[in-house]
């Protein structure tokens, strides 16, 4: 028996868990953990929901309650999603908790006496406003790489990592105000030193997947900076020094210790070290989008402490939905508790595992999803399960019948049957979860044909034995289902334990063991439904309303008259035309409104020639409140068709700055 470390990505407490979520983590590290306690495995499954950072604290001053509060009300959230689709966690607490603030201060002191942590003056941004340092989320500014609009620590249109300093035009989003830049000192973890040791822990170690291996490796060649390790907040854990009072642990120096804080809580529950399961073997299941962090920064944290690294990270790609980003903000997302409402959460276990490997990037579609179901849980396995169940009853009285003088045909079956189970286990040992589910369902397949072929219900009416022997070996692949199914679908195998007369599946050697004959099985039960077309068409439109309701709410509302009049709208004359540099489809304009001369810019460089612009007459809004463009000031609107881009112009008896009416 071996000890097994597993842990999920800890999801932030910030918002409920989609489809997403499920897909590249909680799913894949379920079915490994399953399957590792049915072959005797001493499994450490843990996870926390991770509540400490400025999103967080953000989101608490703009509704004006404790962070706390938005914690408590997520982690709620986040465990009841989890909890709906059967993960089977041993513990999952929250980074709030006693165990955790203990652990990770300890670790911070243990790097900062081996000088591993070290003190620096920096120049940050200050509110005199608010009278605070700013951490990176509480600002907001432009872009200096691209001149986008961006927060204090990320550039979402380039992806550049950006330091506050760097940002043009920085605001302070709680109060609006321009903050200055200061003197102050921040403490910093020595990642410089660990660069030799990363690069051989990923080169080296052959349980990395090749895409973090490639994504570790190709963030490395660029050399690793020192890494700040702490903020000016008052959300988050203390620096455990007297001289750093007002200071917190950055959430990243932190948040990963959330796996052995959940593993040491659990451990003291059960009186067993959780440090022997982490010596034996750990996996870390994570998204693609936080691979940097678990493949260099937790390593050289664990490095430097004296800790043994992971034994691999398993990064899942992403998920899309309906062939589009999933965005939150724009309510494209399947959330789970609303799924599982409609659906049982076994499908979607079902369908987030065959749909794509977890390597590649893949969709959700609700056809897709519809025929997955109908098509292979309905079709394929529902279907064996229900002929042989009812066909056994119908012609045996329930029972198992004798098996005796096989034909190659059975023979040939019977060995399908038998490989079964060595067969799916070699996959999701090797984390290939997808290949070890579509084994399952070739057997299956073959099983129906198989079934087919010997025709029993023709064959009790003229060899008898011939029904016996197919039904003899269709409930055997029945009980070896169940139990190949169990870390995939398990409460839905439950049910066809249940019709076999089996208390649990715990064991998988018992997917070897065969139903003697004479043995008795209930009376079949539908097992999987078919999807019908108006159920998935309610989901489509339901998934359109919302964001309809999304765009309707930001853009689409009627408006009054009264409203309408309070747009200025006024004849302009172009004067000057220049392309933005780093744009492809932006101009800025200088347009001259009569009295004034404003500077519009414009997405008309695909569609007009710098040249062709000068001197024409546009209709302009020009009361527009001010914003930046690409870094550069828009003082209105120059209104065009939205597909051509066609420039309206007013009639030639119209004079500059004049008003429209």
């Amino acid at each position: 028996m071996s000890k097994l470390f597993i842990s999920c990505a800890l999801p932030y407490a910030n918002g409920p868990c989609h489809l997403g979520h499920l897909r590249s983590t909680y799913i894949p590290a379920d079915i490994y953990a399953r399957y590792n306690r049915m072959i005797g495995n001493d499994v450490c499954m843990v996870c926390a929901t991770d509540e400490h950072g400025t999103p967080i604290a953000v989101k608490a001053d703009n509704e004006k309650i404790k962070p706390i509060e938005v914690a408590k009300r997520y982690h709620d959230m986040i465990v009841r999603d989890i909890n709906s689709c059967n993960i089977s966690f041993d513990n999952f607490t929250r980074t709030t908790d006693k165990k955790h603030y203990e652990i990770a201060q300890n670790f911070f002191l243990n790097l900062y006496k081996k000088g591993l942590i070290y003190k620096k003056d920096i120049l940050q941004l200050y509110c005199d406003n608010c009278g605070k340092f700013l951490p990176d989320r509480y600002v907001e500014g432009i872009c200096p790489v691209c001149g986008a609009d961006a927060r204090g620590d990320h550039c979402e249109v380039c992806g550049r990592h950006l330091e506050p300093t760097e940002l043009k035009e920085p605001t302070c989003l709680t109060c609006g105000h321009t903050p200055v830049i200061k003197d102050t000192y921040q403490y910093f973890f020595k990642l410089s030193e660990f660069e030799d040791t990363l690069k051989e822990y990923i080169a080296n170690n052959d349980s990395l997947p090749a895409n973090v291996k490639n994504y570790a490796s190709n963030w490395i060649k660029e050399g690793l900076n020192d890494w700040v390790l702490t903020r000016d907040m008052d959300w988050g854990i203390p620096v455990p020094l007297e001289e750093a009072k007002g200071k917190v642990i950055y959430v990243w120096g932190e948040a990963f210790l959330g796996y052995i804080s959940s593993a040491a809580q659990w451990a003291d529950k059960k009186d067993v070290k959780w440090e022997d399961y982490w010596n034996e073997k750990v996996i870390h299941f994570i998204g693609k989008d936080i691979i940097y962090h678990h493949a260099i920064f937790w390593p050289a944290l664990l490095s430097g402490y004296g800790c043994k690294l992971p034994d691999t990270v398993y990064a899942g790609e992403f998920l899309s939905l309906e062939g589009q980003k999933m965005s939150t903000s724009k309510n494209w997302v399947v959330w789970i508790d609303d799924f599982v409402k409609e659906f049982d959460a076994n499908l979607l276990r079902y369908y987030l595992t065959v749909n794509a490997p977890l390597n590649k990037d893949t969709d959700f579609s609700w056809d897709d999803f519809q025929r997955r179901v109908n098509d292979g849980l309905a079709d394929v396995i529902g279907n064996f399960l229900h002929r042989t169940f009812t066909f056994t009853h119908k012609f045996f009285d329930g029972k198992v019948p004798e098996y005796a003088n096989p034909s190659s045909e059975d023979l040939e079956f019977e060995e399908e049957i038998k490989k079964l189970p060595d067969t799916v286990a070699a996959y999701i040992e090797d984390l290939e979860f997808r290949d070890g589910l579509l084994e399952i369902f070739r057997v299956a397949k073959v099983g129906n044909k198989y079934f087919n072929d010997q025709e029993p219900w023709k064959a009790v009416k003229e060899d008898m034995q011939k029904a016996a022997n197919c039904l003899y070996l269709s409930n055997q692949l029945t009980k070896t289902l169940a139990f190949c199914l169990k870390p995939y679908i398990p409460t839905k195998v439950d049910s066809i334990a249940k019709i076999l007369n089996i208390d649990n599946l715990d064991d998988w050697n018992e997917a070897k063991v065969i139903l003697e004959p004479g043995y008795e099985i209930n009376k079949v039960k539908p097992l999987f439904k078919k999807i019908e077309d108006d159920i998935i068409q309610k989901e489509k439109d339901k998934l359109q309303a919302t964001l309809s309701e999304k765009e309707e709410d930001t853009m689409s509302e009627l408006i009054s008259i009264d409203e309408f009049g309070k747009v200025d709208l006024r004849i302009g004359q172009i004067k000057e035309a220049e392309k933005i540099e780093k744009s492809d489809k932006l101009l800025k304009l200088q347009v001259d409104l009569g009295e004034k001369t404003v500077q519009i810019v414009a997405g008309l460089a695909k569609d007009y020639e710098v040249d062709e612009l000068i001197d024409r007459k546009v209709v302009v809004v020009a009361n527009l409140k001010p914003a930046k463009l690409f870094g550069t000031k828009s003082e209105g609107m120059i209104l065009a068709t939205s597909d051509n881009c066609a420039l309206l112009a007013p009639d030639e008896k119209g004079q500059v700055g004049e008003q429209i009416q």
